[in-house]
């Protein structure tokens, strides 16, 4: 559009020198005629100036259609470039919106990854969670068989401490005879009657009371 409006305005000035250099040269002739005339019979210069402005009118004529060329070929020119500009502008959308789905997919890809991942940590927890449990259970049977067997062995360990101190007890009246056995029966006014062994037995449960 400059570059057009450059030549316009070259070629009307053109057009206007023109018009310009036929008036001095009209005026120039005029005066070399009402010089050279003097003296003489009046001349009629209606018909000079008719054709002066003649010419005039034919210049603005031809000025006009150049003007109205350069217009139509500017107007040409702009719809040309509107139509390009709108082309350029008709990608630049497509581009855009090519660009916006091409980022909501990701964006979607990225909703379901992290999806993905939140269910991932929810099941990883759960699995954890039921592992810790069974582990927890398993220590908790563990600990239960462990006081069983400690209690296990206490009983044993204290059913052996008794037997251990029954047989020192008995140990005291084995080597005793049975008249010595019954004597000392007497004397804590227990039965005498039975064999030996009844008479140890019986002395010994005497000794633990």
């Amino acid at each position: 559009m400059t570059s057009m409006s450059r030549q316009y305005s070259a070629a009307a000035s053109h057009g206007r020198q023109a018009v310009e250099k036929t008036a001095d040269v009209w005026t120039e002739g005029a005066r070399t005629v009402t010089g050279q005339l003097r003296g003489l019979p009046q001349v009629d210069l209606v018909p000079a100036v008719e054709r002066y402005f003649d010419l005039v009118q034919r210049t603005v004529d031809i000025n006009r259609r150049l003007a109205v060329r350069w217009a139509e070929a500017a107007a040409t020119l702009s719809g040309a470039v509107r139509e390009k500009a709108e082309s350029a502008g008709d990608v630049v959308r497509e581009k855009a919106e090519a660009a916006g789905d091409i980022a909501r997919e990701q964006a979607a890809k990225a909703e379901q990854a992290e999806q993905e991942l939140a269910r991932q940590a929810r099941q990883a927890e759960h699995e954890q969670a039921v592992k810790a449990g069974q582990a927890a259970r398993e220590q908790a049977a563990k600990a239960g068989q462990a006081e069983q067997e400690l209690a296990r062995q206490a009983r044993q360990a204290e059913r052996e401490h008794a037997r251990q101190a029954h047989q020192r007890a008995r140990q005291r009246y084995e080597d005793l005879p049975k008249a010595e056995l019954s004597d000392l029966l007497a004397k804590r006014d227990l039965p005498k009657t039975g064999n030996i062994d009844e008479l140890i037995e019986r002395l010994v449960e005497a000794d633990s009371r």
